[in-house]
């Protein structure tokens, strides 16, 4: 991918690069934080039954599944839960 940069006219050499360095690292760390996010997609393995308590104990409804689909989000399952 390739960007253009306008540096300003009065800098130095150095500071071009410094400021190029910068701009490369955030560049870098971005695409490695979005590499690691494709990486591990989260499931609701681990927190099905701990979410399922929750719904027992707060409305009341025993026996409510947390289906596969379901957003592994809390507040946006939380609003769901009626569909469970």
């Amino acid at each position: 991918m390739r960007y253009d940069v306008d540096l300003p006219a009065n800098a130095t050499a150095e500071e071009a690069a410094a400021i190029s360095a910068a701009i490369s690292a955030h560049l870098q760390a971005e695409a490695a934080a979005l590499a690691a996010a494709e990486e591990h997609e989260e499931t609701w393995d681990g927190r099905r039954w701990a979410f399922t308590g929750r719904l027992a104990g707060l409305q009341g409804r025993r026996g409510v599944r947390v289906p596969d689909g379901a957003p592994t989000d809390g507040w946006a399952a939380a609003g769901r839960t009626g569909r469970f």
